[in-house]
Order: C-alpha cells, then structure tokens, then sequence
C-alpha cells in the first residue's frame, strides 16, 4: 500500500506539475519582478529619474484638483513615497459628466503635470502575475487554480522524494544528466522552501473571497458595501447637497492621522463631493510602513475637519488575512530584504523550470523517437522560459525605441511584449525544437546584454549617471539586463557546444530542450 501511494503521489507531482507548470513560471517570474515594480517604472521614464518625494505631495495635489476638476464626484489621490516619486490621481465625475473617468500623474512638490512618456511601467508586470492580463476574473481564477497545485507539487514533492535532504548534500561528480537537472530542481525547492509554501499559501488571501464567497454571502448577503465599509474602510460616499461650501485644510488631517497611527503615514486620500457642503475627506494609512496591513482608516467632514469615522484595524480575522496580504506583497520591505525576496523569487522560478525541463529529459530516454506530445511539450518549455524573457525584454525594448511623445505608447510597449512572446512560440514550429532552444537562448542574450548600451544611447538614465548618483534601484534594472544576458549566453554556449558533438547530432530529431 505504500508504495502504491507514493506511485501515485509520483503520478500527481508529475503530470500535475507539467499541466500547471508553465502558468507558474510566468507567474513566478512576474511576480518576482514586483518587488522592483516602482524601480522598473523609474526605469522607464528617464526624464525623472532623480525625481524625489515631498512632504507637500497631498496639498499640491488638492490644490491641482482644485482648479482642474472642482465638479468632480471623487478624487482619489495615492500619495508618493520613497519609492514611488508621483502623485497618482484619478478623477471621477459625475454621471453624464465626459470624460467619466481620468488619471493624471503630478508631480509631488508643486502638483504640476509629470512630464515624462507615458508607460506602465512595472505596473503592467505585477499585474500579469495574477491576472494574466486576462479581461474580467477568468486570469485571476487560473492563478489560483495553479496556487493549489503548487502546494500539491510541494507536499507531493516531499512523499516521492524521501531522501530529498540526505541527497542535498550527496556529492556526485558523475552524476548522469538526467540526475543533475533532478538535483538542482530539488535542491532550489529545499533552498527556498519557506519562501515557496508563504508566498503561494498567502497569494491566495488577497483573492479568497474570489474563490470563496460564501462566508461573505453568508455574512453580508446581497449588501458588498456594507462588508466593504467594515472590512476595506470604504465607507459609502454621501449624496451631495447641492449646496456649495470651501473645503478645509488637508495638511491638518493628516497630521491628526499620523498622531493617531503613531508616526504613521497616509498613503491614499479619497474626497467625496469636492466643494459640496456634504463633502467627506477619507485618508487610508500607507501599506508601506508595517507588516499587518490592516484597515487603518479616518473619515473626516470635508468642511469641518471633524472626525465622523476611525478604522482602528482591530479584530482577529482582520489582522489574519492583513497579516498573510502583508508578508505577500512586502511593501514594508528594505532593499536589502527586497533583493533576498527577488533572489528567492528566482529560485523559484528555476525550480519549476528545471522540473519542467527534468521531464522532457526522462520521457525523451523513454521513447525511441519523440512523439507529439513530448514535442509539444518541449516547444512549450522554450515558449515559457525562454520566450517570456525575450518578451520581457522587448517590453523594455519598446519603451526606449518608441517615440517619447507617441499617443498610446504604453499600449503599443504591451503590444511588443506579447507580439514577441508569440513569435518566440512561433519559432519551434517553424525551425524545430531542437534549433531554436539555441537560437532563443542566443536571442535572449542579445536583447539583455544590449539593453544597457540601448538606454544610454536613448536616455540620460544610463548607469553613468544611475551609479555616480547613488541611484541603485534604477541602476539595478541596468545591472540585472547584464547579469540576465551573461547567464543565457552562457546557456547559449553550452548549448551550441553540445549540439555540436558528434555523439549528439547523432540523435537526430528527438528534442534536446534540456541539454542547455
């Protein structure tokens, strides 16, 4: 019985981790880069690359909205902060009112306009890795699904694997092919197993209710706003009077929230019925300054200043699920805590690819010659883990070749993104596997090496000047292109060598994606 169990715990971890693996190297790719998500944005629009925060962010942004949208039904302000240089502002006005919805990015110290290329900078990245980029929930439920079946592979993973520790740091210097790329697979997965069972354990809370809305249906039954004032701190906005009436200070409420959080900071400013004597001012505490993310919230009169509401974050399952969103997302997070998250993110991702390529390699002694699936499925480990770097890299590509003042050049640095992965996809089919894993591996090393020398001859944001003015995260874009690059010519030149072996063109068709 117990070796028919772990027969079929091998099966699950196999063929389970084959179905979802590809969706979780992008996501975990992605993902990982989300812990450089404001640097990248940086990045990516050189004309500010030494813009600052400042204190005068919240009131200059008032005062812009002010005089630009005063008939507005909502403003939304996301206030800057060390990492993030804008103030990021939307406009909702009011039914009827063209355009209904408008965002503006201004900048921190006087609320003027940024004037800088319009990008989505990391933003388009982070949101990839949970929603695909996928109209509607349909990406978002994927993610999930394969969330799941990541924890599966990781128990699985230990039930097959039951000498997993002992050959950790087993030393065999003659170990097959076949053996070295299961090591490494198991290896990355022991080196960072904390990291992988927190980060897929706690990227599901952020879409429980997603996945499971019967505790909220239950609880709230057909009234959302409700839960969303108690749980989120969104109260419902009051209906406008009609009656015109100034607005009072901002600078003022947000010296009373910080006495209340104790130094804390606000980090979103929601104004209902600017101008309107029924206006309300709602200011959120910053996610960036604390691990339990909890819903710390001041809802003030929009004349008065008075306090009507506070949102102190209390209660047991508020600070559970604040707590796992907090150790998801690490906005708290240093740069040095950040880099260990970015190195562990990359272990991961290295983890389910040499998985992924560790099958390949033992269907391929299997079968005496490929069939279509193992072809299929060969093609499709180079589409995901080569092809998405290449796309990745033509989203950089794009920002700095696209004219700065172009209408919908953001869209168009997407379209790159895309347009390259599906011509990574492509390739297989068109050269045969067994060509092409080189052939990208060498295209990937060109576009990253290169991408550095690109911006400084398009930019004044090059590491000349990143690096003599301490400005590491943008340099670090820089420096992680290069270090990219050396790693898939590397790839590249240990896969050109092999395929040029006499022994191995022997082979003739079958698929070589792992001999890289």
């Amino acid at each position: 019985m117990n070796s028919s169990f772990r027969l079929s715990m091998t099966w699950l971890h196999n063929w389970g981790g084959l179905v979802v693996g590809w969706l979780l190297f992008c996501v975990f790719l992605t993902g990982t880069t989300a812990y450089a998500r404001h640097e990248i944005t940086r990045w990516m629009q050189p004309e500010r690359v030494e813009a600052t925060d400042s204190p005068n962010a919240a009131a200059a942004a008032v005062a812009t909205l002010s005089r630009e949208a005063p008939q507005a039904r909502r403003w939304l302000i996301m206030l800057p902060d060390g990492r993030e240089t804008a103030t990021q502002v939307y406009v909702y006005n009011r039914p009827g009112a063209q355009p209904a919805f408008r965002r503006m990015a201004l900048e921190p110290a006087d609320g003027r306009p940024v004037r800088a290329r319009a990008t989505f900078g990391g933003d388009f990245l982070y949101y990839f890795h949970f929603d695909l980029r996928i109209p509607g929930v349909v990406g978002r439920h994927l993610v999930g699904l394969a969330g799941v079946a990541l924890l599966v592979a990781l128990i699985t993973g230990f039930v097959i694997h039951r000498r997993v520790f002992w050959d950790f740091f087993a030393f065999r210097p003659n170990r097959s092919r076949a053996r070295l790329w299961m090591d490494v697979h198991n290896a990355l997965g022991i080196l960072a197993l904390p990291y992988h069972a927190l980060i897929t354990v706690t990227g599901l809370v952020p879409l429980m209710l997603l996945y499971l809305p019967w505790g909220l249906q239950a609880a709230f039954g057909d009234r959302p706003t409700a839960f969303n004032t108690a749980v989120y701190a969104e109260p419902v906005p009051p209906a406008a009077s009609g009656r015109s009436a100034p607005m009072t200070a901002i600078e003022p409420l947000l010296a009373e929230a910080a006495r209340r959080w104790n130094g804390g900071r606000a980090g979103r400013i929601v104004v209902d019925n600017p101008g309107d004597a029924a206006a309300t001012i709602l200011v959120k505490r910053t996610d960036s300054d604390r691990l339990v993310i909890t819903p710390e919230a001041l809802l003030f009169d929009g004349t008065t200043g008075a306090v009507l509401t506070a949102w102190d974050g209390t209660g047991a399952a508020a600070a559970t699920r604040a707590g796992a969103y907090g150790l998801h997302m690490m906005r708290f997070a240093e740069t040095p805590l950040r880099l260990a998250m970015i190195l562990c993110g990359l272990a991961g991702t290295a983890m389910i690819g040499t998985g992924q390529v560790y099958w390949i390699i033992k269907r391929r002694k299997r079968e005496a010659a490929a069939s279509f699936g193992l072809r299929l499925a060969d093609g499709t480990n180079l589409a995901v883990m080569i092809g998405l770097p290449i796309a990745i890299a033509a989203y950089f590509w794009a920002n700095r070749l696209l004219p700065a003042g172009l209408s919908g050049r953001e869209t168009l640095e997407a379209l790159a993104f895309f347009a390259a992965w599906l011509l990574a996809a492509l390739h297989p089919a068109l050269r045969g596997a067994h060509r092409a894993w080189g052939e990208q591996l060498a295209a990937a090393a060109l576009l990253w090496i290169a991408l550095p020398l690109m911006n400084a001859l398009t930019s004044q944001a090059h590491l000349g000047l990143t690096l003599a003015r301490g400005l590491w995260g943008v340099a670090g874009v820089d420096l992680t292109a290069l270090a990219t690059g050396a790693l898939f010519a590397l790839l590249a030149w240990r896969r050109f060598r092999a395929v040029h072996r006499p022994s191995d063109q022997s082979r003739g068709g079958v698929v070589q994606g792992g001999r890289c």
